[in-house]
């Protein structure tokens, strides 16, 4: 889904933009506000107290992220698979990467690979916040999480990969000959082949790693699913359950004695306050 050197014949704006590039750029621009508006709400209320809502709308958010990376890594497999077969030809995307790509770049159709960074960079943002939204899941529990360390992990790992696409794009959007970051080498390697390599197997790479750390995040988070539920008063099948460290609590508590009461006076067998049947008659 990356714009590589060499691809500029496939986004020229001579090619006609549909209604549906344009819807299809629209919702996919506005599902990555949406994530993101999701992740503020969370973070601002994660600090108050506990509300089930908190927790469902979490986990809708680490779907769609993970939904949104499995569409964007197979992009880049393809990718791979193409220059295996093609390694001296230009760059290639799916065709509902160009579809979108057509519609995000109206924004300035006289700059063709403005559209694919744009793509490329909204793409990695709804990855990186389906990752946030596992670090805000495990927020509230008080043990330290193996989900919690390997999405932490990814946190910082996507987050160094979003900025590399944001200052392709805005070199790109700033008048640029060429996308400026570290997978073009700072615009030192010329257009051609060796770019083209280069750029295709750097975010190749980049994008394995970063799928295999959310992989795991998402696989311990699966097994610690019970702790992370019990945060939030819930249950696997929805009841309340208490929250952790308290469950012995109700067990282990005594009823305070009374000032001056001996201790255990308080306490009553089982059964102690009942009167057989009639015994109240008899008195």
């Amino acid at each position: 889904m990356d714009h590589k050197p060499g691809m500029h014949e496939m986004h020229e704006m001579g090619n006609s933009v549909s209604t549906v590039d344009t819807l299809g750029a629209v919702f996919f621009i506005g599902l990555t506000v949406a994530m993101w508006a999701a992740v503020v709400v969370l973070a601002y209320a994660n600090r108050g107290p506990v509300r089930p809502w908190l927790y469902r709308t979490a986990v809708g958010l680490i779907g769609v992220g993970v939904v949104g990376q499995i569409g964007h890594f197979q992009e880049h497999i393809a990718q791979a698979i193409y220059w295996i077969a093609h390694p001296y030809s230009n760059a290639w995307m799916t065709p509902w990467a160009n579809s979108f790509a057509r519609g995000m770049g109206q924004v300035d159709s006289t700059k063709p690979s403005l559209g694919m960074e744009i793509l490329h960079l909204t793409g990695n943002l709804i990855f990186l916040a389906g990752l946030v939204g596992i670090m805000l899941i495990t927020r509230r529990v008080s043990s330290q999480l193996q989900s919690r360390k390997w999405a932490r992990m990814g946190v910082w790992m996507q987050g160094i990969h979003g900025v590399e696409h944001l200052v392709l794009t805005v070199s790109v959007a700033l008048g640029a000959s060429r996308a400026i970051g570290l997978s073009t080498w700072f615009g030192a390697i010329d257009p051609g082949v060796a770019l083209t390599t280069y750029r295709v197997w750097w975010h190749f790479v980049a994008n394995l790693v970063g799928t295999a750390i959310l992989g795991m995040a998402i696989f311990h988070l699966w097994r610690e699913k019970r702790s992370v539920k019990a945060a939030y008063d819930l249950e696997p099948d929805g009841d309340v359950l208490p929250l952790p460290g308290t469950e012995h609590r109700a067990v282990t508590e005594q009823p305070t004695p009374a000032v001056g009461q001996p201790v255990g006076a308080a306490q009553q067998p089982v059964g102690a306050a009942q009167q057989p049947v009639g015994a109240a008659a008899r008195e």
